[in-house]
C-alpha cells in the first residue's frame, strides 16, 4: 500500500464509512476505492479535494508523505472559522524567516479570500495594488489592525 492509500483507508475506517459508501459519495466504483487503498492506482487529481472533504482532512495530508498525522480537526475548525470571519478585515502579516514575503512586509493588507490552507491577501497604496495567494504555513502571526474611528 502507498502512503496515500494508507491514509485514505485509515481515515475512512475511522469514520465508519464502507468502501461502497465512500465510492457512492465520490461517484466511483467500490473497486476504484479498493485500488486507491491498495496503492495500485492513485486518485485522479480532481477527486483529491472531494476525498479530503469527505474524510475531513486537508489535501496536503493526502498528498504529502511527510505529513504523518492530520492536525487536530477541532483547532483547524476554530482557525478556519476565525479566518473566514476575518475576510475583509485589515491585518499585518509576520512570516517565518525563511519565507519572508517582501511585498507584504510591514504593510497593512486585507484578507480577500480564505480557502483551507491558503488565503488571498490584497495590499494597496497610492501607486499599486498587490494581490497574492499565501499559504498559511508561511505565516508566523496575524495582527489585526484597528479601523480608525
Amino acid at each position: 500500500m502507498n502512503e496515500m492509500g494508507n491514509k485514505i483507508a485509515k481515515k475512512r475506517k475511522d469514520l465508519g464509512i464502507t468502501q461502497n459508501e465512500f465510492a457512492e459519495k465520490l461517484n466511483v466504483t467500490r473497486q476504484t476505492v479498493s485500488r486507491w487503498e491498495a496503492g495500485s492506482v492513485l486518485p485522479d487529481i480532481d477527486k483529491i479535494s472531494d476525498i479530503a472533504s469527505i474524510l475531513d482532512v486537508t489535501c496536503d495530508f493526502l498528498l504529502k508523505d511527510d505529513v504523518k498525522e492530520e492536525n487536530d480537526t477541532h483547532s483547524n475548525g476554530i482557525l478556519s472559522r476565525l479566518l473566514n470571519d476575518s475576510v475583509g478585515k485589515k491585518i499585518k502579516l509576520n512570516f517565518y524567516e525563511d519565507e519572508n514575503d517582501i511585498d507584504f512586509y510591514n504593510k497593512v493588507c486585507v484578507i480577500d479570500e480564505f480557502e483551507g490552507n491558503w488565503m488571498r491577501v490584497v495590499a494597496e497604496n497610492d501607486r499599486e495594488r498587490i494581490e497574492k495567494l499565501i499559504p498559511l504555513s508561511s505565516i508566523r502571526s496575524i495582527e489585526y489592525v484597528k479601523e480608525k474611528e
